[in-house]
């Protein structure tokens, strides 16, 4: 049983579709679990392309067409801080890691991972904003959270 809370950070090029919709997951799924006081879920950009915006409207409808509502939620850039406050950096494709690693310097506690690896995959979460299959990036980062949390136990 853990002790303290876990803090997620999901992060993807703009804040606006892949990394909110895993932000959003992952706090349905907790909920749905009974473990939503356990965590400290947040999302952030690579990005300073859409820094105020909400999330994107079809990523939006596609999270309100199971349940989920994201309403409130505004593109934030990655901060300095970030990488001590967070104890998962979870990037979305290989792309977003390396700005991450940029940005922080480094990885020394080995925070940073790509939320397909937990899947038993290599592949990227595609970004919708350029394959317009939001759908298919649904199924990818509800894939990849539920395989996150039974990593931990859940």
């Amino acid at each position: 049983m853990m002790n303290s809370l876990t803090k997620i950070l999901f992060v993807c090029h703009g804040n606006i579709c892949r990394s909110p919709m895993a932000e959003f997951v992952m706090k349905d799924l907790l909920k749905k679990c009974g473990r939503s006081d356990l965590f400290i879920v947040e999302s952030a950009a690579t990005s300073t392309e859409e820094l105020g915006n909400p999330v994107y409207p079809p990523a939006r409808e596609v999270m309100r067409r199971h349940g989920i509502d994201c309403s409130g939620k505004y593109a934030r850039q990655i901060r300095s801080s970030d990488y001590s406050d967070f104890d998962y950096i979870i990037g979305m494709d290989c792309r977003n890691l390396a700005n991450m690693l940029r940005f922080w310097g480094n990885d020394p506690e080995g925070k940073i991972s790509l939320l397909m690896s937990y899947t038993g995959s290599d592949r990227e979460v595609a970004d919708p904003w350029y394959t317009g299959n939001f759908d298919a990036t649904w199924d990818d980062i509800t894939s990849g959270c539920t395989a996150f949390l039974n990593g931990l136990g859940f």
